[in-house]
């Protein structure tokens, strides 16, 4: 089916009736941009480490992610306000969590105001809010502040999705389609906020994944508002949640391992997460397509959060995707890093651009992976 109007105008396809859509998308982020290049000299200086070994591996991380610019809270001012921040051992969570409960909501009202500028409706008719972050711990959450500062009703139904990392924001879009296809009329907010603070420390060689975390994770929040039958002449939809699946791998909880402590979050990534992910991609993918009957993955489109490089070159290598497919997901992962629960939605936005050209596919496939091990996936069409 054609894409474009005789007049070259985009031309949309009709929702299904009772299928969940997006229907506008938002994004923020923290004033500090650290160019990549300038990443290991900050850090280096601002952790006061002196071991030339330490210096010289983070410089080749930084290469190797891909990364050429990331958002982060942290920034001078913070560190001369706490410098304990920047020394091994220090018990420091509250200190962390002062920085970063504030920082985290601000992030996600401002996303939620761009999505509900581009919505173009009132926030008053926000039904439901959920809310989704692994940077803040509070109660009540972030979800009662945001909704608070958004001016939304005090009856609209919240739930908050804590701590679940990478994959968060596509179980976020499963929940909120959950949510508005199983209550007609609703209009769902899900944001997702996330900032390194909890997991800036010191590099240390008994923790090198310490290393890769500064070489690759960002800050940043964004916005969705999901709903069922579009409102014709006052909503815009441009995609629509078809079917979504989560799994996760039986025997793999410790592949990644995050332990909350004294000194903020602790991170283990094993080195075998992109073979665990190549072992059992393909059967996920197919479970999803199966649902549209769908047979060929270079037939589709591919928004995948870009946990990291050897992730998606696996990812491209096992499907034997076209070059270019995941292209969106690497912009991504250049532009914004792995922003946790955020990038997925970094990357649908590039997405929807690509798609407005002549010829675009039809379906497409949104994935995240995360602790667990868990695989999130949602069967997409584009409007």
């Amino acid at each position: 089916m054609s894409k474009t109007d005789h007049n070259g105008a985009p031309r949309h396809r009709a929702s299904t009736p009772g299928k969940a859509t997006v229907l506008a998308i938002g994004k923020a982020f923290p004033c500090q941009l650290i160019p990549q290049e300038y990443l290991v000299e900050g850090y280096i200086r601002d952790t006061k480490c002196q071991d030339v070994s330490i210096k010289e591996k983070l410089e080749r991380l930084c290469k190797t992610t891909t990364v050429k610019t990331r958002y982060t809270v942290m920034c001078k001012e913070i560190l001369d306000k706490y410098p304990e921040l920047a020394t091994e051992g220090s018990a420091t969570i509250k200190q962390r969590l002062e920085v970063a409960n504030p920082a985290v909501v601000e992030m996600a009202l401002q996303a939620s105001l761009a999505c509900i500028k581009e919505w173009g409706r009132p926030a008053a008719d926000i039904t439901h809010i959920i809310y989704v972050s692994s940077s803040e711990i509070r109660l009540p959450g972030g979800d009662l502040y945001l909704a608070t500062q958004l001016g939304l009703r005090n009856d609209v139904n919240r739930v908050m999705l804590y701590f679940l990392g990478c994959y968060g924001g596509a179980t976020g879009l499963r929940v909120a389609k959950d949510i508005a296809e199983n209550n007609p009329g609703s209009r769902v907010l899900l944001t997702t906020s996330e900032t390194t603070i909890l997991g800036f420390r010191p590099p240390n060689k008994a923790r090198p994944y310490d290393l890769v975390g500064a070489a690759l994770f960002g800050d940043g929040a964004a916005a969705v508002i999901i709903g069922t039958d579009p409102v014709t002449g006052k909503e815009s939809p441009f995609m629509e949640l078809n079917y979504a699946v989560q799994q996760f791998l039986p025997g793999t909880q410790n592949v990644i391992d995050g332990c909350l402590t004294e000194e903020g979050i602790n991170f283990k990534l094993g080195r075998d997460l992109p073979q665990k992910i190549e072992d059992n991609i393909e059967a996920f993918c197919r479970k999803l397509m199966s649902k549209a009957s769908l047979t060929e993955f270079n037939d589709l489109f591919w928004a995948v959060h870009p946990g990291g490089p050897a992730i998606l070159n696996r990812l491209e290598n096992t499907l034997k995707l076209r070059e270019g497919k995941l292209e969106c997901s690497r912009r991504a992962l250049k532009d914004y890093g792995n922003a946790s629960s955020n990038t997925i939605f970094y990357v649908m936005e590039y997405m929807r651009e690509e798609l407005k050209r002549e010829g675009g596919e039809e379906w497409g496939l949104a994935l995240a992976f995360g602790p667990g091990i868990t695989f999130e996936g949602i069967l997409l069409r584009t409007l």
